[in-house]
């Protein structure tokens, strides 16, 4: 487990306004927090703007923004909404939605600024912040100054997130499962070091040695392969055939779409198919055939190009920064890179710090959390086999069947969806009220 920490904070607090909520944000001036740091507050619009920073070892800065409602409106829910990709941006947006609902909301950026694995750069502490100790901290310093501003603690805490939001929502389930009563866990790439090998995989897959800027597959080849996997695998339950109903059983034959003697267009060349054929399988190990990866399934295909290469860069891999700023040295290369080797290393280093893959949930089950999963079933970021897999591991780890493990921890699997939303099927709604159902009243979700 992660070193606890003891010290005091200085909180300066500014009050632009003389609303009600104004003497309650005063009162907070200069009481401990778990962490050392600063808070500085201001009273707008019946609502406790706080944003503050926490310093809890030499080389780490994490801020955050908590938001408390006036005390008439406060449901007694803490509310916390997770981040996405690599950014230190937080979600404001949903922050004000929840606010308006009632809760009490905060968010963290993480421990650093921008929105590139490079921020890591000579900032160890950075990786650490991002791994997992910035929502931790983050969040219990909420509660003390919820609990301060209100005069009680809140009565439940939530936390949402999708991909990163997701695997921050992980990391509280298995490292610090008192933390929240109900979690909701979209599209989760918690399996970080391997979710990065599945990009670098998808781009070596996809090029010829040496020509890093012509790709073998191009997004009119994906869109082929796309439609010839709907027309294989249609079922009665999408009569439209825009997405397919279960991808999880369908096997596309790229061999189909092979150019014929005499045709240019509308086909693959030999080359392309093998290209296909390499990215639906995933990497493997060459020396014992281990899967190395999660593949991507079948109705994923078109977004597969957003995210084999840097979109800034596209003649690089995406998330070159996190091999050379997290994982090696600045002089690492994908141009020798065998994935094998690579994971194995990045792990090695890593894994302890950044990946929430444990699937022992006891704790965060026996003190009656509630775990909400969800994920699109046409997502070409995180495959859909990542989560299947981590929740068969943890079923395996408590010896529970399904319908016991649906007690505590469901997983939504929805048809068409991309990554956190998008694609051609409707995205999940009613998070907030699903888990607040399930962790309030006892009513379990039964569909997004």
């Amino acid at each position: 487990m992660p070193p606890r920490f003891a010290a005091t904070v200085a909180i300066a607090l500014s009050i632009a306004s003389p609303l009600h909520a104004g003497p309650r944000c005063a009162a907070l001036a200069d009481q401990p927090l778990a962490a050392p740091g600063s808070v500085t507050a201001q009273a707008a619009g019946g609502t406790c703007r706080i944003e503050g920073v926490l310093r809890p070892v030499p080389g780490s800065r994490i801020g955050y923004r908590l938001w408390l409602p006036e005390a008439e409106r406060w449901t007694g829910r803490l509310q916390m909404l997770g981040n996405g990709g690599y950014s230190s941006d937080m979600p404001l947006a949903a922050m004000e939605a929840a606010l308006a609902r009632g809760s009490a909301v905060v968010a963290t950026d993480t421990g650093h600024s921008g929105d590139d694995p490079a921020f890591a750069r000579d900032a160890p502490q950075a990786i650490v912040d991002w791994g997992w100790r910035a929502v931790h901290l983050t969040i219990v310093a909420a509660k003390a100054l919820t609990t301060r501003f209100y005069g009680k603690p809140p009565k439940y805490s939530y936390f949402t997130g999708c991909s990163t939001g997701g695997h921050q929502a992980m990391m509280e389930a298995q490292r610090f499962p008192a933390d929240f009563d109900g979690i909701v866990a979209g599209a989760p790439g918690a399996d970080r070091v391997r979710l990065n090998a599945a990009f670098l995989w998808q781009f070596l897959a996809n090029h010829r040695p040496g020509d890093d800027a012509h790709p073998i597959l191009d997004a009119a080849d994906l869109k082929l392969l796309q439609d010839q996997a709907l027309r294989r695998c249609r079922s009665a339950g999408n009569a439209a055939g825009r997405w397919l109903v279960d991808p999880l059983s369908c096997r596309p034959d790229p061999q189909v779409l092979q150019c014929r003697p005499g045709e240019t267009s509308d086909c693959l060349s030999p080359e392309k198919v093998a290209a296909a054929r390499r990215m639906y399988a995933g990497a493997r190990d060459p020396a014992t055939g281990k899967q190395l990866t999660f593949p991507y399934l079948p109705g994923s295909e078109t977004g597969w190009s957003s995210y084999w290469a840097d979109p800034r860069q596209p003649d690089q891999p995406a998330r070159v920064g996190f091999w050379r700023w997290w994982a090696f040295t600045p002089g690492w290369t994908w141009r020798n890179a065998d994935v094998a080797t690579t994971l194995r290393q990045a792990q090695a280093r890593l894994s302890p710090v950044i990946d929430a893959t444990d699937p022992d949930l006891s704790a965060f089950r026996d003190r009656g959390g509630k775990l909400l999963q969800y994920h699109g079933l046409a997502d070409p970021v995180v495959s859909p086999l990542d989560t299947l897999h981590y929740r068969a591991r943890v079923a395996r780890r408590l010896g529970s069947d399904r319908r016991t493990l649906d007690r505590w921890y469901r997983l939504v699997l929805i048809p068409g969806m991309g990554h956190c939303g998008g694609g051609p099927a409707s995205g999940p709604r009613n998070l907030a009220t699903s888990i607040e159902r399930w962790v309030e009243a006892g009513i379990p979700p039964k569909r997004l």
